[in-house]
């Protein structure tokens, strides 16, 4: 398993999806290489997503705030999630619950599974096999480096914006 962060939300408006980008924690290499693995999802899931890594609350509890306050009152918290499989343009996830010693593995869809454990600050995996088929390279940081300007982040984002599921075929 691959240690991942979740690097951008690129949010659209409906009907193009919105994008969740993850990367590798330890994958740049000296170039500045590294690669990223995006993950399209509606526009509900994109907003849970940006409430999660904006760390928001909302007067009254969202479905994944209820969800975690229910496993509090279970003595239960998010372990871990894993990006376990990918099929065609499908991700497919794991999320490990801790309920003190014991350890419960649920299938979820990766928006809930990542969303959820943001909120808790657990740890993001992607199987190798996963990263190796579902990742695109890309370079951001220049050798030696220098700040990253505002033409390459430009780059980058229109970059993302051009990939489609179906780049995601074998």
């Amino acid at each position: 398993m691959v240690p991942v962060n979740v690097q951008t939300l690129i949010v659209s408006t409906a009907p193009a999806p919105s994008i969740i980008v993850l990367q590798p924690v330890e994958d740049v290499t000296q170039e500045g290489k590294f690669r990223i693995v995006p993950i399209w999802v509606g526009m509900n899931e994109a907003t849970q997503m940006g409430i999660a890594l904006e760390y928001a609350r909302f007067s009254r509890p969202m479905t994944h705030d209820l969800f975690l306050d229910a496993l509090t009152n279970l003595d239960a918290r998010i372990d871990h999630v894993v990006i376990n499989d990918v099929k065609g343009s499908t991700f497919f996830a794991r999320l490990t619950l801790r309920q003190h010693d014991r350890l419960i593995d649920l299938d979820a869809r990766p928006s809930d599974a990542l969303a959820l454990a943001v909120r808790q600050k657990a740890p993001l995996y992607i199987e190798e096999s996963v990263l190796e088929r579902a990742s695109f390279p890309y370079v951001l940081k220049r050798k030696g480096g220098d700040r990253i300007d505002e033409r390459e982040l430009t780059e980058f984002r229109t970059f993302l914006e051009k990939i489609a599921p179906d780049d995601f075929e074998a």
